[in-house]
């Protein structure tokens, strides 16, 4: 059973931007019938999720093995983009980790899209046109990861709290903004970019 524990819990990681330390976790299904987890919700939709443990032994699919090859499938689409826009690629690939830990269908609640969760007003602004493609994403949220590492002098936990909480915030408030997701977001990232960094 504790080996169970420990493959749930990665699973549930794969829908909700989790901390470090197990978090409860909500989910609620949309008009489309999409299924949407948080760990910490803000729509009133969401009600708590509570997985039943004996049903997983019997799951179609090993979520550990496709865990792994999800999170290696875009690397040569993350590269191109990287490279082209000189942001490294341990600093793409946490990003993508921290959003959507590389489910390229991922929903926020909040309405951000795809891999690398862009907003519809920055996807526009990238002209990203189809949201969902991962090239097409990868490509917008380096191509705004580049211009916010620009307008904040190459500051990346700046750049990163922009990119979380908006320009705006980060403006009004002089630095990182004082928001609990922000500082959550910014621990997160940097721990999976050195992870990242210590695998090259």
């Amino acid at each position: 059973m504790r080996g169970w524990y420990t493959g749930l819990l990665g699973t549930l990681l794969l829908f909700a931007s989790a901390a470090a330390a197990p978090a409860d976790i909500y989910m609620y299904r949309d008009t489309r019938g999409v299924l949407h987890f948080s760990n910490a919700p803000s729509e009133p939709q969401y009600q708590y999720y509570m997985p039943d443990l004996s049903s997983w032994k019997n799951a179609r699919f090993r979520f550990s093995a496709i865990d792994g090859a999800r999170r290696k499938a875009y690397d040569a689409i993350i590269q191109d983009a990287a490279h082209r826009h000189r942001v490294d690629v341990a600093l793409v690939k946490a990003v993508i980790r921290a959003e959507s830990d590389f489910v390229p269908q991922a929903v926020s609640p909040k309405g951000a899209l795809g891999l690398m969760q862009l907003m519809p007003a920055t996807a526009h602004r990238h002209n990203v046109w189809r949201v969902f493609e991962p090239r097409q994403n990868v490509e917008g949220g380096v191509t705004h990861l580049r211009y916010l590492l620009d307008r904040y002098g190459g500051n990346l936990r700046l750049a990163l709290a922009a990119y979380n909480a908006g320009e705006k915030a980060v403006d009004a408030h002089g630095g990182v903004p004082p928001y609990p997701e922000t500082w959550e977001y910014l621990t997160r990232v940097l721990r999976f970019r050195d992870s990242y960094l210590r695998e090259q």
